[in-house]
């Protein structure tokens, strides 16, 4: 009977859908029985099986105004995705709206001003892709896959940290449509609560847009992937941590523990270095001194070193993980990890260490949301299986590793948390962020995330 009543119920609203919606939105409406409903249900994690009543491709901001004025209207649970790339799956919500932005992919560079506006559905990868031709970029994360609206308004941790700062260092204005589908500009001039706000306060003050983002000159790097036998692992952890003590600002690096799904481990340090090729190669001179099995570090385009990750992370997978930042890296943290990596442990799976450097860390905590700047490091396990078998293990291997990393946790990364208190996540921000969210979305529509939960 309740099935029945469910399904009645489901066939009444998608067919308001079809009458309230289609005919209003510019973009696409996708509802559960059309063919594309699957296929663009998808989303990173494949273990992710959350099924929305209708997904909104949106064309534009008026069009996203008209979808939240449509869930509102029928008391709809409300989910954005950009690049879809959330572990948890934030970017659906089971029976509910999905504003999608993969059609907001427009781009315009002006190579004068060195600016570029870009619609809020790219990938960072398809960015750098669309300014890297006019010899121009700004920073995004060290993945190509990954949406360029969630790792925005996360933070944006990427390889170009050290040099040019976090990706919201270098964003000027959003264009953004709120809870009450007011369509409103924020930087720092207009708005600008909102526009602290919405730099590393993810998605609970609304749907962006457009970004507006300022470019830098930038032809190639020097990097790539230097891979040795994972028995040499402590030897390899410890030259990184006296490598990112004493690096200059152009040389973002990250130290990898993994274990392939053939069975073979290795560690690794993947490093990216924004200057000069020839001081570059100085720089990194002693990590090549030390004889890995493979060197692939090389000149490159800025966008050769985004996808150089892709291969490791590849869709259709289900997926576990979360991203601790950390105090430091002690002997013993090293030596912990190195044993928490070990291949009979972590099957298929890995440790990442990352670096907080340069410019990134010497903004202040509370010059935008991002409460993370005086914390060093992150420590990332990830975890991958095939979304036909049971994972379990493997989730168990993740919680185990941040157990263990827990005494040396100052936070945890917005863009790698799963319903973590927010005094971890947001930090000393969090009041002032509840306060903002009470004046933009007083209600908590956008709960489908890292939530901020408005101040009474």
């Amino acid at each position: 009977m309740v099935i029945s009543e469910r399904r009645r119920s489901n066939e009444v609203v998608g067919d308001l859908m079809l009458r309230a919606l289609r005919n209003r939105i510019r973009g696409n409406v996708i509802l559960s029985d059309d063919p594309q409903y699957e296929a663009e249900r998808e989303v990173f994690n494949a273990g992710v099986t959350k099924r929305p009543a209708v997904i909104v491709q949106v064309a534009d901001a008026k069009d996203v105004a008209t979808a939240l004025a449509f869930a509102r209207m029928h008391d709809m649970p409300v989910a954005v995705r950009g690049g879809g790339h959330s572990t948890p799956g934030y970017g659906l919500v089971d029976d509910g709206l999905v504003i999608d932005l993969s059609l907001r992919k427009d781009v315009e560079v002006d190579v004068e001003r060195q600016v570029a506006l870009v619609g809020t559905g790219l990938r960072a990868g398809e960015y750098v892709a669309a300014t890297e031709k006019y010899g121009l970029v700004s920073p995004v994360g060290d993945a190509s896959h990954t949406g360029l609206a969630g790792l925005t308004l996360g933070g944006g941790y990427g390889w170009l940290s050290g040099k040019s700062g976090l990706v919201i260092d270098n964003l000027l204005a959003v264009e953004i449509v709120t809870a009450d589908g007011q369509i409103l500009r924020a930087s720092e001039n207009e708005n600008a609560d909102l526009f602290w706000a919405l730099r590393g306060g993810s998605g609970n003050f609304g749907v962006a847009t457009t970004f507006e983002f300022k470019l830098q000159p930038l032809t190639q790097v020097l990097g790539g992937l230097l891979v040795f036998p994972y028995a040499r692992a402590s030897e390899v952890l410890r030259a990184y941590r006296d490598l990112t003590a004493t690096a200059p600002d152009e040389l973002t690096s990250y130290a990898v523990l993994a274990t392939m799904p053939d069975g073979m481990s290795i560690a690794a340090i993947m490093l990216c270095y924004s200057g000069d090729i020839a001081e570059g190669e100085q720089v990194i001179a002693p990590l090549r001194a030390m004889g890995p099995v493979a060197d692939m570090v090389q000149p490159m385009p800025y966008s050769g070193m985004t996808a150089l990750t892709e291969d490791m992370a590849p869709m259709g997978f289900a997926r576990e993980d979360v991203w601790m930042n950390v105090r430091g890296l002690s002997d013993e943290t090293l030596d912990t990890l190195i044993k928490l990596a070990a291949p009979e442990r972590s099957h298929g799976s890995a440790i990442i260490i990352k670096q907080l450097n340069g410019a990134a860390s010497r903004v202040s905590p509370s010059a935008t949301a991002f409460p993370h700047r005086n914390l060093p490091y992150s420590i990332l396990p990830l975890a991958m299986w095939p979304k036909d078998i049971d994972g379990s293990p493997l989730i168990a291997w993740v919680d185990e590793v941040e157990e263990a990393m827990a005494p040396i946790t100052g936070g945890v990364y917005v863009n790698g948390a799963h319903s973590h208190p927010s005094s971890m996540v947001y930090g000393a921000n969090y009041e002032r962020l509840a306060r903002i969210k009470a004046i933009y979305d007083p209600e908590n529509l956008f709960r489908s995330n890292e939530n901020i939960v408005p101040a009474e």
